[in-house]
């Protein structure tokens, strides 16, 4: 996979799971203020989380890149 085809995928998938993650996070805040079970939900809104920022973070690296590959600064 080319570096412009990794920043076109890997950073709106990112920003898509960082969004999700947050979603699941709050629900499960929301399920604890009323007393329902919420511990696995909220586990699973922060690794979405992570996940998200991780690829969001090796979007932003492929696009670093492919610039200094673009103006030659290697």
């Amino acid at each position: 996979m080319n570096l412009r085809t990794k920043w076109l995928v890997f950073s709106p998938l990112g920003l898509t799971l960082v969004g999700f993650g947050l979603s699941l996070t709050l629900e499960a805040a929301r399920l604890k203020s009323v007393g329902e079970p919420w511990f696995w939900l909220g586990t699973l809104g922060l690794c979405v989380v992570n996940a998200g920022l991780a690829f969001f973070g090796d979007g932003v690296k492929s696009r670093v890149l492919l610039e200094l590959q673009n103006t030659n600064y290697r």
